[in-house]
């Protein structure tokens, strides 16, 4: 699936160094086509202070 910049995502899958689990919201903030697809994805807590920026492939994140 393709996403959009500012579109909100979820995560599909765990990443516990960085303290985020599967079903976690992100913000896509970057796209990069090249040498393939990903996003740049930014996660933040609820005060909104950025917790993690990673890039990732489609099939991690899922549509919010």
């Amino acid at each position: 699936m393709k996403y959009t910049l500012l579109e909100v995502v979820q995560l599909q899958q765990d990443f516990p160094s960085f303290n985020l689990r599967k079903g976690d919201i992100g913000t896509i903030v970057d796209i990069y086509s090249n040498p393939d697809e990903a996003y740049e994805v930014e996660f933040c807590d609820n005060e909104g202070k950025t917790i993690a920026l990673l890039t990732l492939k489609s099939e991690q994140l899922a549509p919010f």
